[in-house]
């Protein structure tokens, strides 16, 4: 009881300092999810969309894991899919013991349901959403994942932003909440890193060639992962950016 309650006020204060003031209906619901599923704001497990949450890919993994999940398989579904038109469709399968039923879960993904930032990864896409719905099938978690949303999650508050009565504010964004990169800008100078080294360890957390060309929700998880490392262990965060470094050139 008393580990519960720690876990709880640790992810209360975690979520604060990520989406800033939260209601009461998003803090009980948060605690809900605490007590249960034993989710992590700091670990990344879950995200907030519209005073919302979502359950992550990797928040799924650590309930398997937690669990002790025996295993997972995927397969394509050729027949549904069509390569030229960058459309996949996957079968995953979640056995939760050597003894267990099979649970299975489906997953698609297709340019029109995908960030555009995202075109190209529309096979991987589809692998996660089926893991993912399958996973949930598998431990009965009705919380719908943030993989699953679609391009929807890519342009969560972007329709604010064009519209001509929009205030935009260079501390927080439109919906009230602290900005992904204020987030990061902050995390930066508490724990004095290494800007040029972040952006590289971001871009190769979230795939893609730089983090401008990241969608939110890798964003997001990247941050969250961050704030865990460097509570947890800054010393092994820094040899983990030292990393990327790039070497020095020879001189002639």
């Amino acid at each position: 009881m008393k580990n519960s309650r720690l876990a709880w006020r640790t992810n209360a204060h975690d979520a604060r300092s990520i989406w800033g003031q939260l209601s009461s209906f998003t803090l009980e619901a948060l605690r809900q999810l605490t007590d249960k599923l034993a989710l992590s704001v700091a670990a990344g497990d879950l995200q907030l969309l519209e005073n919302r949450w979502y359950v992550t890919h990797s928040g799924l993994l650590h309930i398997a894991q937690r669990r002790r999940c025996f295993g997972i398989e995927t397969d394509i579904e050729d027949h549904l899919c069509d390569p030229v038109a960058n459309r996949w469709v996957f079968k995953a399968t979640v056995y939760k013991s050597p003894s267990s039923k099979a649970f299975v879960g489906y997953g698609d993904a297709d340019p029109s349901n995908v960030s555009t930032l995202m075109h190209g990864a529309e096979m991987r896409i589809a692998e996660t959403r089926a893991v993912n719905r399958a996973l949930r099938k598998a431990y009965g978690i009705g919380l719908c994942s943030v993989e699953e949303l679609g391009s929807f999650s890519s342009n969560f508050g972007q329709t604010r932003d064009h519209e001509p009565s929009a205030k935009p504010s260079s501390k927080s964004s439109n919906n009230g909440q602290p900005r992904l990169r204020d987030q990061l800008c902050l995390l930066i100078r508490q724990h004095n890193l290494d800007p040029t080294l972040v952006k590289a360890y971001a871009a190769d957390f979230c795939g893609t060639p730089s983090l401008k060309e990241a969608n939110r929700e890798l964003v997001q998880s990247f941050v969250s992962h961050l704030a865990a490392c460097a509570k947890e262990n800054r010393d092994m965060l820094i040899c983990r950016l030292n990393s990327y470094a790039q070497p020095a050139e020879a001189k002639p």
